[in-house]
């Protein structure tokens, strides 16, 4: 989730982003133990600009709540593919930061400047979640084609990088696109034909599943009988998240998690691995 000491208002009184009070009220009312602050990091998404140190002095207010993750935007330092980004993630790592993310910048996966923030984050043992975009220009997030080659040949090429699947373009290709287009918003038609999504969980080991924000629960609830597969074959690599940014976001998963429990149609064991084991069982891991 994403989160602001003092956040901005825009027109009409909005308030785009929870001061950290207002979450963990959130938190309090809906059973969340913990969660993952990531820091807005890119031009292209960052209304209001976020730095580590204050994500920080967050964590460090409410011990126990938080788990930090930094943003380094691969055009930092030098605007290089051998930017030096190591220094920087080396201090934050030491700071107690777990990973990278969101990734938000609007270039694609390939890019040699994204490829270098890759490599410092395999070699400095940091988890990274990216968001996808469409298209190039427009949007935020790490661009990728249908069918999301370049993601695939980033799995291949850092097996020891765990990433985070995660928006509307990654989990839209749970099953087959009817259009291109669909890769724009939330499909609703049922999975007639699986997508590329679980063939890559099926083929990388280092690919995990985030299941918030609408991008994820639409995933599972759009066809439930295939959601219900999906999470019982991934259940080892799938985590429950919301994805809050205003105090009043909507958090789907839970009511929808909690029905398929209650049906019998998951065991009590996948959702507790979901909702929460996965999570403790990733983070309790000491930092390479």
């Amino acid at each position: 989730m994403h989160v602001r000491k003092h956040p901005a208002t825009i027109k009409n009184g909005k308030q785009p982003y929870s001061t950290p009070q207002q979450l963990l009220e959130r938190y309090d009312n809906l059973g969340i133990e913990k969660g993952v602050i990531l820091t807005g990091g890119s031009p292209e998404c960052a209304f209001q600009k976020q730095s580590e140190e204050e994500v920080l002095e967050i964590c460090k207010q409410y011990p126990g709540r938080f788990i930090p993750f930094c943003n380094i935007d691969p055009r930092s330092m030098t605007n290089s593919p051998d930017a030096p980004l190591d220094e920087l993630l080396s201090y934050y790592k030491r700071q107690g930061f777990r990973g990278i993310g969101e990734v938000t910048a609007n270039l694609p996966f390939l890019h040699p400047m994204v490829q270098n923030l890759f490599r410092h984050a395999e070699k400095l043992g940091l988890f990274v979640i990216f968001h996808i975009a469409p298209q190039i220009g427009g949007y935020y997030g790490l661009y990728d084609e249908p069918g999301l080659p370049q993601l695939e040949i980033t799995l291949r090429d850092f097996p020891n990088l765990y990433f985070f699947g995660h928006s509307q373009p990654f989990w839209a290709e749970i099953g087959i696109l009817e259009t291109p287009a669909d890769r724009y918003g939330y499909p609703e038609y049922p999975i007639k034909k699986e997508g590329v999504v679980p063939k890559l969980f099926r083929r990388y080991k280092n690919l995990l599943g985030d299941l918030s924000a609408y991008s994820g629960f639409n995933a599972i609830s759009r066809d439930p009988d295939y959601g219900v597969e999906f999470l019982n074959e991934f259940q080892d690599r799938l985590f429950f998240g919301t994805d809050i940014c205003a105090p009043d976001t909507p958090v789907w998963l839970i009511d929808f998690l909690k029905k398929l429990r209650d049906e019998g149609k998951i065991s009590e064991t996948v959702f507790n691995k979901i909702s929460r084991e996965n999570a403790i069982k990733l983070f309790s891991k000491p930092a390479v």
